[in-house]
């Protein structure tokens, strides 16, 4: 334990750089969703190229960065950094639990894209894409500001 407390700043800019690189992915990929439903017709070259486009986003960069930033939260929360005795932390926990249930929900998405069975439109993912900007709001505002 002793070890972990010493990299503790090391462990939370890793936690830091990764909620950075998964929210870069979080915001990005609904908008490729929007031009993938609304330019892109089933087998056509373009829907090839939306799939790989977001494909790559979700397992390379996405992926890594929520498991990298859920590790390295757990671990500070597992120091004893993370006060549950106060609301903050609480609507912190429920915006994180929120914006992994997001990136599930995109994940399917994506699955329907590659068989070819989307049913949404440009519309729906519109809206959508501004889930994560609302979780953010509520998770940095609880974390920095700790208004509750």
């Amino acid at each position: 334990m002793d070890f972990l407390f010493a990299i503790y700043p090391w462990i939370k800019a890793l936690h830091i750089m990764a909620v950075i690189a998964w929210m870069a992915g979080l915001f990005y990929l609904p908008r490729l969703f929007v031009y993938h439903a609304e330019r892109a017709t089933a087998g056509s070259e373009l829907d090839q190229t939306f799939q790989v486009m977001e494909e790559k986003l979700l397992r390379v960069i996405m992926n890594p960065a929520m498991i990298v930033s859920w590790a390295a939260g757990l671990v500070m929360i597992g120091l004893g950094m993370f006060d549950w005795g106060a609301a903050w932390a609480w609507f912190k926990a429920v915006g994180v639990i929120a914006m992994t249930w997001a990136h599930m929900w995109m994940a399917a998405r994506r699955k329907e894209f590659a068989a070819g069975t989307n049913t949404r439109t440009g519309r729906q993912y519109r809206i959508f894409n501004e889930v994560p900007t609302v979780l953010m709001v509520v998770i940095v505002v609880s974390v920095i500001v700790r208004p509750f």
